[in-house]
């Protein structure tokens, strides 16, 4: 592609290198600014007809009336929870995420933590390397036989499925949008769900609408003890709600890539404020409680492929 006119692409974080390389040789401007205030970045926003960001800062109306030559915001990354997406629409500015880049990590990471959920296989390693051989309470669970509910099914409920067809287990999904079962999940109501499910796997975005949608009402509306995933977004849950479920045994135990205590960056959750709360206290103590710092997506691969994506998008909004 041949750009007619010079446009500046602001990247307001560290990304791929592939994402600068190529968007240089279809003749974009690159310029960067990692360390900058919101507000310095404020300052000189209208100079630039594109932005990429991870999640630095959140997007907002005052800083959006300030780029007032925005064409387009890139985030790398999934959701787009970060930007006033109404009214960065209202204002004409087109909006790119990558689902795509990294649903397959996704989909990987949360298997991966069932069947360590599953076989206690943390909760192993950490006896045999303090010197215990404990065979009995180790016993694990097999997935086959078991129904695993989805919640969520876009790229990443639908890349988790694939990863289940080589096991002998039910599949099915609740999703707000109709008609969308394919050859992995069967599409129930969100009531058929709650009342078959061994398994709950979370893959929504972080919306009012879903905002702490895991709370105690949505947790006893469960037939029977269930395991818990959550690698789509931590205030999709109330946490002190999924203690005491795992407290009196309705949740069986819990894998927990992503919290509601993060930050807005997702970069860092513990700092010299944080203060740890009660039920996040219990979490970190549980040994049926698997943890990880919001890397279900964080693979090298998709770390390519995510720059990859926003690459074609960008390309093709200007072809």
């Amino acid at each position: 592609m041949m750009l007619s006119k010079t446009i500046k692409i602001l990247h307001l974080d560290s990304n791929h290198p592939l994402l600068k390389t190529q968007l240089q040789e279809a003749g974009f401007v690159n310029e960067e600014d990692f360390v900058s205030s919101k507000e310095t970045i404020e300052t000189k926003i209208q100079d630039y007809e594109g932005i990429v960001i991870r999640s630095r800062f959140k997007i907002d109306k005052a800083f959006i009336d300030k780029a007032i030559n925005l064409k387009f915001i890139a985030r790398v990354g999934a959701g787009l929870e970060s930007i006033d997406c109404e009214y960065a629409a209202a204002k004409n500015i087109q909006l790119f995420a990558a689902p795509e880049g990294n649903s397959n990590a996704v989909g990987e990471h949360t298997l991966a933590m069932l069947l360590s959920l599953f076989n206690k296989l943390n909760q192993a390693d950490q006896e045999i390397r303090a010197g215990k051989w404990n065979r009995e309470s180790n016993r694990g669970y097999e997935l086959e036989g078991k129904t695993v509910g989805i919640i969520g099914y876009g790229n990443m409920g639908k890349a988790f499925a694939k990863k289940l067809r080589g096991f002998d287990s039910e599949v099915i999904f609740f999703d707000i949008q109709p008609h969308i079962e394919d050859g992995n999940a069967k599409q129930v109501s969100l009531a058929e769900l709650q009342q078959k499910a061994d398994v709950l796997s979370l893959h929504i975005p972080w919306t009012p609408e879903t905002n702490q949608m895991v709370n105690e009402d949505f947790i006893n509306a469960f037939t029977k003890p269930f395991w818990f995933i959550n690698t789509s977004r931590g205030k999709n849950v109330v946490t002190a709600d999924v203690v005491k479920a795992l407290q009196n045994h309705k949740i069986l135990g819990a894998a927990l890539d992503v919290l509601e205590y993060e930050k807005l960056s997702f970069e860092t959750l513990f700092d010299s404020n944080t203060n740890i709360h009660e039920a996040f206290a219990y979490l970190l103590n549980s040994k049926n409680v698997l943890l990880s710092p919001h890397i279900a997506g964080w693979t090298f691969e998709s770390h390519e492929k995510l720059a990859q994506v926003l690459v074609d998008k960008i390309k093709a909004f200007y072809s």
